[in-house]
C-alpha cells in the first residue's frame, strides 16, 4: 500500500502489547527467529481488531512478524484502503504477500455440505497469500483478498466439539467417509499456508484427534512440511489440488509446483495423514484432454502403492466470476484467455447468492464424462468421489 495513504500505526495498542510481556505467548517462544512463509510472505503491516491484537493468537502472529505495522480497524471485514480500494487491483499480488488482517470469529456456524466434506467448519481464517485466478473468495472481499487470521481459535474448536457431540458416531457411510463425520476446515483459505503465521492449524488438527468419530479435512496447494509433524493419527486428510503443470503455471500463482505437490503425498500419508486429490479446477481449453491424461498417467508411474490404495479425488470444473474477471484483467490478463469463455459459458446463482459463470450444462457434462474416462484409464485405482 503507498505510504502517501496509509493510516497511523497503532501506537497505542503496540505499546500497550509490549508493556504486556512483549507480545508473544509462551508458545511462541521462538517463532520469530525465522522467516515465515519466507518468499510467500513479506508482512509488512498487520490491521487487527484490538481485541485480536491482544488475544494470545493475535500476539503470536505479531511476534512472528516483528517488523510489520501495526494498524487499528475496526472490522477485519470492512477495511476500506484494503476491500474498498480500487487501485489495489493493480497490486493484487503485493497486497496478498505484504498484508495480514486480524480480526475476531462472530459467526460460528456450522453448515452442511455433503461435496468435500458432510460439514463445513466455521474457518480459522479467511482469503490467502497465494494468488490463484480463479479462486471464490475475493468476488467477496472487493480489490484486496490477503489473509485474516481469525484469534478466536478456542471459540472455533468449542463449536466444533459441540457440533460433533450432538451429532454422534455416523450410522450410514456416504462419498465423504464411511466412518466419520468430515469437517472441511479451509473452505476460504489453504491451512498449509495459515500454519506460516499462527498455530490455528495445528491446533485443529490436534483437537481432531480428541473426536473419534469426526475427521478435519483441507484442501491445499502448498507444501508446508512443517505439518508433517502434527501426528494426526489419521484424524486429518488433506486434498492435494492438482491440474496440469502448464495450466497449474499460469492459473495457481505463488503456489507449490504441481510436482512437488505430487510427491508430498507420500511423506504426509507416512506422518498419519489420509491423502486424497483435487482434480481442479478442470479449465476446458485446447489440448485439455491430454494434458489431463498425462497428468493421470504421472500420478500411476509416480505415487507409492500405499498413496494409491487410500486414495480418492474430487473433480470440479472451473466457475468464475465477473467481478474477479475485471480484476484479473488490471493484474493478470492472460488468464482470462483461458478461465473467461462466454463462448461455453452461462451465468450460475451460486449457494450463497453471488452471479457467478460456468460451462454450459452441455458442454459441463460432456467435461465430466471426459475427465472420469481419463481416470478410468490412466488412473484406475483414483476412486472418483464426486464430480460436478
Amino acid at each position: 500500500m503507498d505510504p502517501d495513504t496509509e493510516p497511523d500505526a497503532l501506537f497505542g495498542l503496540a505499546e500497550l502489547l509490549d508493556d504486556d510481556g512483549g507480545g508473544a505467548p509462551a508458545d511462541a517462544a521462538g517463532a520469530g527467529a525465522r522467516p515465515a512463509g519466507a518468499g510467500l510472505l513479506d508482512v509488512r503491516e498487520i490491521h487487527a481488531e484490538p481485541a485480536a491484537a491482544l488475544s494470545p493468537r493475535g500476539r503470536q502472529v505479531i511476534a512472528r512478524f516483528p517488523g510489520a505495522r501495526l494498524i487499528e480497524v475496526g472490522s477485519h471485514w470492512n477495511i476500506p484502503q484494503l476491500h474498498g480500494n480500487e487501485g489495489n487491483a493493480e497490486r493484487w499480488v503485493r497486497v496478498k504477500r505484504q498484508t495480514l488482517v486480524l480480526g475476531v470469529r462472530k459467526s460460528l456456524t456450522v453448515r452442511p455440505n455433503g461435496r468435500s466434506a458432510d460439514w463445513i467448519a466455521p474457518g480459522a481464517s479467511n482469503g490467502c497469500a497465494m494468488s490463484c485466478a480463479y479462486c471464490y473468495v475475493p468476488r467477496r472481499k472487493g480489490y484486496a483478498n490477503p489473509i485474516t487470521v481469525f484469534t478466536n481459535i478456542g471459540d472455533i474448536t468449542g463449536a466444533l466439539e459441540r457440533h460433533i457431540a450432538s451429532l454422534g458416531p455416523k450410522e450410514e457411510p456416504n462419498q465423504c467417509d464411511p466412518r466419520r463425520w468430515v469437517y472441511d476446515i479451509g473452505e476460504n483459505g489453504d491451512c498449509s499456508v495459515d500454519a506460516l503465521i499462527s498455530d490455528n492449524t495445528a491446533d485443529l488438527v490436534r483437537a481432531f484427534r480428541a473426536w473419534p468419530t469426526a475427521m478435519a479435512s483441507f484442501a491445499t496447494k502448498y507444501v508446508n512440511r512443517d505439518l508433517l509433524d502434527l501426528d494426526p493419527r489419521g484424524s486429518a486428510r488433506v486434498r492435494f489440488s492438482l491440474m496440469p503443470p502448464g495450466d497449474s503455471r499460469l492459473l495457481d500463482v505463488r503456489t507449490s509446483p504441481v510436482a512437488e505437490r505430487i510427491a508430498a503425498a507420500g511423506d504426509f500419508l507416512e506422518a498419519g495423514y489420509e491423502v486424497h486429490f483435487n482434480l481442479s479446477p478442470v479449465v476446458l481449453r485446447p489440448g485439455w484432454e491430454a494434458d489431463w491424461a498425462e497428468l493421470l498417467r504421472r500420478l500411476d508411474d509416480e505415487l507409492p502403492p500405499a498413496v494409491k490404495a487410500q486414495a480418492a479425488a474430487e473433480v470440479i470444473m472451473l466457475t468464475h466470476n465477473r467481478e474477479l474477471h475485471e480484476v484479473n484483467l488490471r493484474w493478470h490478463p492472460k488468464a482470462e484467455d483461458a478461465l473467461w469463455r462466454p463462448d461455453l459459458q452461462q451465468a450460475k446463482r451460486s449457494e450463497n447468492g453471488a452471479l457467478n459463470v460456468r460451462y454450459r450444462n452441455e458442454v459441463k457434462r460432456a467435461g465430466v464424462e471426459r475427465l472420469t474416462e481419463l481416470v478410468a484409464e490412466h488412473a484406475p485405482w483414483l476412486r472418483v468421489r464426486y464430480a460436478f
